[in-house]
């Protein structure tokens, strides 16, 4: 009789133990799933990426602020311009494999320059290692000068490699300057500052109340073409620029 007993004790724990174990696997399930829709979000950026390899339509890219364009608009817009400037114009980096080479530009004697645009924002200067792919990569486009245009600048030892093997350069304001000049290139005017000027008296130089990075007034000058842009009073030391 004894034994009946505990045979049935036994079975009525038997079940109260199934019954306490079967919500908890409930719980497990939930909570596996919630976690998979966790990971299935995924962030949105949708700010504007300078290095960007996409390009817009040309009478977009004209009408652009340089701060605006991404590195292969940039290199559309230097086309345009050197075509309109009687060049031959191959565009080698399209896509971002340039090797050291954007462009191509041929004059009306043949002779060959290659170009590397870096369209970069004030503060990111080009640097050493940009001139020394130029130098070596002009060779492999039959290419006797070279020339890199950049909206910023180059830094101390990009400037002493570039003038040791004779590549010329184009920066900050007189990029804008060159631009600007041509005349096809209209970005969306702002409002100009009042700039008051004043004659040095120890020179013929045009100086005005604008005042470089570097502390120094900027003076007004004038580039091989003839266009005039503001340039640091304390060049060769500084060679910061800005468009008139």
């Amino acid at each position: 009789m004894k034994e009946i007993i505990w045979f049935v004790i036994g079975i009525i724990a038997l079940g109260v133990l199934a019954g306490l174990l079967q919500p908890s696997k409930k719980k497990k399930r939930r909570s596996s799933s919630t976690r998979k829709t966790k990971t299935t979000k995924k962030p949105v950026n949708s700010g504007f990426n300078r290095a960007s390899s996409t390009c817009r339509p040309d009478e977009v890219i004209l009408a652009l602020p340089l701060d605006k364009m991404t590195g292969a608009e940039f290199e559309r817009l230097l086309t345009l311009y050197f075509r309109d400037k009687g060049y031959t114009v191959k565009e080698v980096g399209v896509g971002g494999k340039d090797g050291g080479v954007d462009l191509v530009i041929t004059d009306k004697r043949g002779e060959k320059t290659a170009v590397q645009a870096k369209c970069y924002a004030e503060h990111n200067k080009v640097q050493v290692m940009t001139v020394r792919e130029l130098v070596g990569a002009k060779r492999n486009h039959d290419c006797i000068l070279s020339l890199i245009v950049t909206t910023s600048d180059l830094t101390g030892p990009a400037r002493k490699e570039a003038d040791q093997f004779k590549v010329d350069y184009w920066h900050g304001g007189l990029v804008d300057s060159k631009l600007r000049s041509w005349g096809k290139w209209t970005p969306s005017i702002k409002k100009a500052k009042t700039i008051t000027t004043k004659k040095d008296q120890s020179s013929s130089k045009i100086v005005s109340n604008i005042k470089c990075s570097c502390g120094a007034a900027m003076v007004k000058r004038k580039n091989k073409a003839g266009a005039e842009f503001w340039g640091c009073s304390n060049f060769p030391n500084c060679r910061k620029t800005k468009a008139i």
